[in-house]
């Protein structure tokens, strides 16, 4: 077997797998994997009149249930089950908030350009029955954005393992699926991104098998004054949070938990910073003076 890498751009990211495998294999493999993350892209892209998320938002207001398959309805479960266990900070309704916050422009929304869209968001406000879905009022939108990247890699490291590939790593845009360790038995070494310094990692933690998913306030973010706008919005609020870590990963089986779990305890620690630690996850957090916490510190 050899190691073997192949990189592409994708969802908005560069992506990029990892994997030991017979060198006369790997175009096909790789082509396939590409092709599937694609595939995702098109079917789940806001960007896209004919991906499903635009043909559900697309009747938003009608009286019209749109259908969708199997997959997209579990997608929807979870989306339910986030937004209960985070009391609704994760809601994928809240996406139009982007039509007020330009983290390029320097300036903060205007007071009445927030609140003529908080009364757009609200998952409890959505409608579902069977396999079907519908967005009461005019304006609305989903987005499966903040959770999508995730499970497509959990996707792709199946179809790896369907393909007796044993030993890689998936990483979609910083949300990494290890499939197994090196084949001399030797883990993963994942680098954190330092929160201040682009490029630069803050810790490195060893992972054999499962997933690492990093959220911070460095993604996409404007400094006014001395305060720090990220692109994390509240959803009741629709402003900015305040997070008392800077930087939170979060380790799991799957990338699609430690990804959630990683958005929710970064929302969560504004009020209450110890959410994440009793998830029973093992967790690094970097706090806002760049100082280390959890069992992976």
């Amino acid at each position: 077997m050899n190691f073997l890498n192949h990189q592409f751009k994708a969802l908005g990211s560069i992506c990029e797998f990892k994997l030991y495998l017979e060198e006369t294999e790997a175009p096909r493999v790789f082509a396939y994997l590409e092709e599937l993350v694609l595939g995702f892209q098109a079917k789940y892209s806001r960007y896209r009149d004919d991906s499903i998320t635009a043909q559900i938002n697309q009747h938003a207001g009608s009286l019209t249930f749109v259908e969708v398959d199997e997959e997209t309805a579990s997608l929807l479960n979870y989306a339910d089950n986030l937004f209960e266990q985070s009391d609704g900070l994760f809601d994928i309704t809240s996406g139009i908030l982007r039509r007020v916050w330009d983290f390029s422009s320097n300036t903060l929304p205007r007071e009445e350009h927030l609140a003529s869209i908080l009364p757009k968001i609200g998952w409890q406000k959505v409608e579902r029955k069977n396999h079907s879905i519908r967005l009461p009022e005019k304006g609305m939108e989903i987005d499966f954005g903040g959770y999508v990247k995730e499970y497509i890699a959990d996707v792709c490291a199946t179809h790896c393992m369907n393909m007796h590939i044993n030993h890689g790593l998936i990483n979609l845009g910083g949300d990494v699926r290890i499939i197994g360790p090196h084949p001399n038995g030797e883990s993963w070494k994942v680098g954190i991104q330092h929160p201040r310094q682009p490029g630069k990692a803050i810790a490195t933690i060893d992972v054999p098998h499962g997933a690492v998913a990093t959220s911070g306030d460095y993604e996409r973010f404007m400094i006014i004054g001395e305060r720090r706008y990220c692109h994390i919005l509240n959803p009741h609020t629709g402003k900015s949070i305040r997070p008392w870590y800077s930087g939170l990963s979060v380790v799991a089986e799957h990338c699609l938990i430690a990804g959630s779990f990683t958005t929710i305890g970064l929302m969560k620690s504004e009020t209450n910073k110890n959410w994440i630690a009793e998830s029973g996850l093992p967790w690094l957090g970097v706090d806002q003076e760049m100082k280390l916490h959890g069992e992976l510190a």
